[in-house]
C-alpha cells in the first residue's frame, strides 16, 4: 500500500471532479441493478490502496457534526459539562450543527495522523467514508462532496465508473 500523496489527489480531483460528480447524478436517476453490491465488493480493494493514517484530509479539512450524544461522551471523558465542552472546542453551524471550532480538528495528532479521541470519537469520523452503506443511492449526495476530501471515495466512485463503462 503506498501512502497517499495529497497534493497528486489534488490534482487528480481538480481534473476528474466533474466527471465524476456527473457520473454520481446519473446513478441517482437511473440505479442500475447491482449498485450496491458492486460498491461492498469493490471496498475491500479499497483499503488495499488507501491507508487514512498516511492522508488524515479529512480531519485536516473537513468537521465532523457532532450530536448530543457525542458531546456528552467526549465531554465525560474530558471531565467537562457538556456546555463547557462545546464552548471549548465547538460551534454552531447556520443550520444549527454542531462543528469543530477549528481546522485541522483539535484531536488531530499532525505528527502520526491519529485521532487522540479515537475510541470516543463522533460518529460522524467513526462512519466516514460512508462507503459500506446498503443503499448507496442514499448517500451518492454525501459521495459528491467527499470525492474531493477522501482519496478512498475517489477511487471507489473512479473504480464504478471504471467498471459500469467498461
Amino acid at each position: 500500500m503506498q501512502p497517499v500523496n495529497l497534493r497528486s489527489f489534488k490534482q487528480k480531483v481538480r481534473f476528474n471532479k466533474k466527471a465524476l460528480r456527473s457520473f454520481l447524478s446519473k446513478l441517482l436517476r437511473e440505479q442500475p441493478r447491482g449498485m450496491d453490491k458492486m460498491a461492498a465488493a469493490l471496498e475491500p480493494e479499497i483499503w488495499k490502496e488507501v491507508d487514512c493514517l498516511t492522508c488524515a484530509n479529512c480531519c485536516k479539512t473537513m468537521s465532523p457534526t457532532f450530536t448530543k450524544k457525542d458531546i456528552k461522551r467526549i465531554s465525560q471523558h474530558f471531565g467537562q459539562t457538556p456546555e463547557a465542552f462545546t464552548k471549548q472546542w465547538l460551534r454552531k453551524d447556520r443550520i444549527g450543527d454542531m462543528l469543530n471550532k477549528t481546522e485541522p480538528c483539535q484531536f488531530l495528532n499532525l505528527q502520526d495522523n491519529k485521532c487522540s479521541i479515537y475510541e470516543i470519537r463522533p460518529l460522524d469520523c467513526s462512519g466516514f467514508p460512508h462507503l459500506p452503506r446498503k443503499r448507496m443511492v442514499d448517500y451518492i449526495h454525501v459521495h459528491k462532496q467527499n470525492i474531493e476530501y477522501c482519496p478512498a471515495t475517489y477511487k471507489l466512485v473512479e473504480k464504478m465508473q471504471a467498471a459500469m463503462n467498461g
